[in-house]
């Protein structure tokens, strides 16, 4: 969380400018279950632990380090997926209010599209970033009760990761947790019909396929270490 938050208000921030371009994006990235269907079509989701509460969030993963996103090549091709959390980057929910961090990066633009329009009405850019952190306050609330109930039902399970690429790097991956299949086969039909009900069986299978995706960021890897000269 940001040192220094304020609330977003229309004359202390009359002028501020947000950048244009795409926001920087972390290689793990966290996401809510409405968005669980397209991440899955280009990234592995999984769940990690939240350093200072112990509490596990659902992440998108775009990169196998700290830094590194593979799902932008080199000249800056747009990536297929856009997390809600990025979107939002810089903006925060406090109470029923925004909140802003002012030194975020992005509003380091003078050249950038205004948060607010002559009139002191939300631009078209503000508006879309209200409606992102609209879906993001009841996407987390989702999201954790889907968690909550994989765990009721002891169906996550850590898993490792360990990759060895082209130029020698090996990496291994820890704290990294997924749906475990073996443990929902076993659940009994009442349990299934829940998780169904619940809409969480599609979404644990979302989860599980969604692991496919590992290797095919590591190819995008190998294939960024090879056209970068030696």
């Amino acid at each position: 969380m940001p040192r220094e938050l304020e609330l977003l208000d229309t004359e202390a921030h009359r002028d501020l400018r947000i950048a244009r371009g795409q926001e920087t994006a972390p290689h793990f990235v966290q996401v809510v279950v409405s968005e669980f269907a397209s991440a899955a079509t280009c990234c592995p989701i999984l769940l990690t632990k939240n350093p200072d509460t112990g509490q596990f969030y659902a992440g998108a993963m775009y990169g196998f380090k700290p830094g590194e996103n593979l799902l932008r090549d080199p000249v800056g091709e747009t990536r297929p997926y856009h997390p809600l959390d990025l979107e939002r980057q810089g903006f925060f929910i406090s109470g029923d209010s925004i909140a802003i961090d002012p030194h975020h990066a992005r509003f380091d633009a003078p050249d950038g599209e205004a948060l607010f329009a002559d009139n002191g009405e939300p631009g078209a850019r503000l508006r879309k970033i209200q409606q992102v952190l609209r879906q993001l306050k009841t996407g987390v609330e989702e999201t954790d009760r889907f968690i909550q109930t994989l765990l009721a039902h002891r169906l996550i399970d850590p898993v490792d990761i360990t990759l060895r690429f082209d130029d020698g790097e090996t990496l291994a991956l820890q704290g990294l947790y997924t749906v475990s299949l073996d443990s929902l086969h076993e659940l009994d039909d009442a349990a299934v019909l829940e998780l169904f009900r619940l809409g969480y069986l599609q979404l644990a299978y979302c989860m599980a396929d969604s692991l496919k995706q590992i290797p095919a960021l590591a190819h995008r890897r190998n294939r960024r270490l090879a056209a970068t000269p030696g």
